[in-house]
């Protein structure tokens, strides 16, 4: 165990609660102490839902350990049943209240209550929070889905399928569920269920009547989707549509599953994806070739690099995850795009590395956001974890057409917004545009004060390597800042190769010339 700041991921048990919150009449007896309750801020003031999760916790204090615990548990679950009468309950332990080793499910079991109880064990110092939702999902499909002879597809009817992975705190699922229903609804496609977000624990045993599954996200309902396959013979998606190219190879997918040819106005009747033309725009020169870092968990991580390399034009330049379950695939794809794949759930390995590449822009979560603000690099938020300001009032899907447009503005406007700050700092030093000049409108009468100069010292250099004048600094300065890096580094390759140790104003523009030809 490592003590951290930071955790990309809760322990397991809250990956559970991200599930039980998602459904309706399912509901949580959580063993842990009264300090484990914070998990309830989580959903209340980051996701900001209307109610506390449905999580009831024994709340056991310190001078509860010499007495029964495990009469206090029971208790808390015969009182969760009577004040809220659930459809459904599971049960389980904290990492903290495991160290106990009171056994929540037969403790539950015992008391033969009215409803089914589903008992998870989670292993809170082997696993983490997205296992655990997955885990979660998993048993109450178990638990709830038929044998595969009860329940048939009915005949003469339009096909359908199920919508697996959604979750409570899940990043963007509410709408991105919300776009990939209007997308199955225009390929005439009906849904079954849509689990665990919204569901009942009743509408899981209706999942067998589906011709297949649509998988948003494999962190949660993979392990699901595979019993799902063994058990009653339903194929799943493989594609998750994130991007212009992965929503129209997804409409490919889901029509072969479907049996039906997929109609030609597909995109266009579905809002129609404004980022291929717009990366083909003229403003989009000043986006082709750019340095992009990629982190967080492996669907969105992949899905960014894809977009970031296949319809920006934007060259990865490191990618890696924290879903340590999808490493294999996670290498697998950063081997395609010639980079080393970083596999961490340190934030301060991340942070490193993000330091030595010095890309242009970093697509990565809520961590990343900080560490890009301190060294001054633009910055997209793509993944969880994530604060309160991605979960936005207004619709913001990731996935489908309406997503791809979304990733467009969320990526490309910190790259324009510093070209503008760019400018604003290129002009501030301006006889007619610095600080202290008066206003324009005053005319000729009023004396303005001249532009300061800029302090700008030379810069000492590093070990062996030539070092900037304070003329060619403020000469770099004039560069606009998304290129600033690679003028920098040019510079100094240039400097080294010809053995000059100082780099001068005119040896900047030898270098620009040396590398444009």
């Amino acid at each position: 165990m490592q003590l951290t700041v930071w955790t990309y991921e809760g322990p397991p048990h809250i990956g559970a609660m991200r599930v039980a919150t998602a459904m309706t009449g399912l509901h949580y007896v959580l063993h842990a102490p009264q300090g484990d309750t914070y998990a309830d801020l989580l959903f209340t003031m980051i996701e900001r839902r209307e109610a506390r999760p449905p999580v009831t916790y024994t709340t056991f204090q310190a001078r509860d350990l010499g007495t029964d615990t495990a009469e206090l548990f029971q208790n808390a679950v015969r009182d969760a049943h009577a004040r809220y009468e659930p459809e459904a309950m599971i049960v389980g332990a904290s990492c903290t209240a495991e160290l106990i080793q009171d056994d929540p499910g037969g403790l539950a079991q015992s008391l033969e209550l009215p409803v089914p109880i589903v008992p998870l064990e989670l292993p809170a110092y082997q696993k983490k929070e997205n296992w655990g939702a997955a885990e979660t999902l998993y048993r109450l499909v178990r638990a709830f889905a038929p044998a595969a002879d009860t329940v048939k597809p009915e005949a003469g009817r339009a096909p359908s399928c199920n919508i697996l992975g959604p979750t409570a705190l899940g990043f963007r699922h509410r709408d991105d569920v919300r776009e990939i229903k209007r997308l199955l609804k225009q390929m005439g496609i009906a849904v079954n269920v849509i689990a665990p977000l919204g569901a009942r624990p009743s509408d899981l045993a209706r999942l067998p009547a589906a011709r297949f599954n649509v998988v948003l996200y494999p962190e949660v309902a993979g392990i699901a989707v595979r019993w799902l396959e063994r058990a009653h013979g339903q194929p799943a998606t493989t594609v998750v549509p994130i991007g212009v190219g992965a929503t129209r190879a997804f409409i490919a997918e889901v029509a072969a599953l479907a049996g039906i040819e997929p109609r030609a106005d597909l995109e266009q009747s579905c809002g129609h994806g404004h980022l291929p033309w717009y990366s083909r725009s003229v403003d989009s020169t000043y986006l082709t070739g750019k340095r992009v870092f990629v982190f967080g968990d492996a669907t969105h991580a992949m899905a960014a690099a894809r977009v970031a390399r296949d319809e920006l034009a934007l060259e990865v330049v490191g990618l890696g995850t924290y879903s340590r379950e999808y490493a294999r695939e996670v290498r697998a794809l950063a081997e395609e795009f010639g980079v080393e794949a970083l596999i961490t759930d340190d934030y301060l390995d991340v942070e490193d590395r993000i330091t030595i590449l010095q890309p242009e822009l970093v697509l990565g979560t809520q961590m990343e956001r900080h560490t890009a603000k301190r060294l001054g690099i633009p910055c997209a938020v793509i993944s969880a974890p994530v604060h309160v300001q991605d979960f936005p009032a207004r619709y913001a899907p990731q996935m489908g057409f309406e997503g791809a447009n979304v990733l467009f503005d969320t990526w490309v406007h910190p790259l324009m917004m510093g070209l503008e700050e760019h400018l604003l700092g290129m002009f501030r030093e301006d006889f007619e545009f610095h600080d202290a000049a008066g206003p324009s409108h005053l005319g000729k009468g009023r004396a303005a004060a001249p532009a300061p100069e800029a302090a700008i010292t030379e810069v000492p250099a590093a070990d062996g390597s030539p070092h900037w004048s304070a003329e060619a600094e403020r000469e770099l300065r004039k560069i606009p800042f998304f290129v600033r890096p690679k003028a920098r580094r040019n510079t100094e390759r240039f400097a080294a190769d010809h053995g000059v140790p100082e780099i001068t104003v005119e040896t900047l523009y030898e270098a620009k010339a040396h590398f444009g030809r």
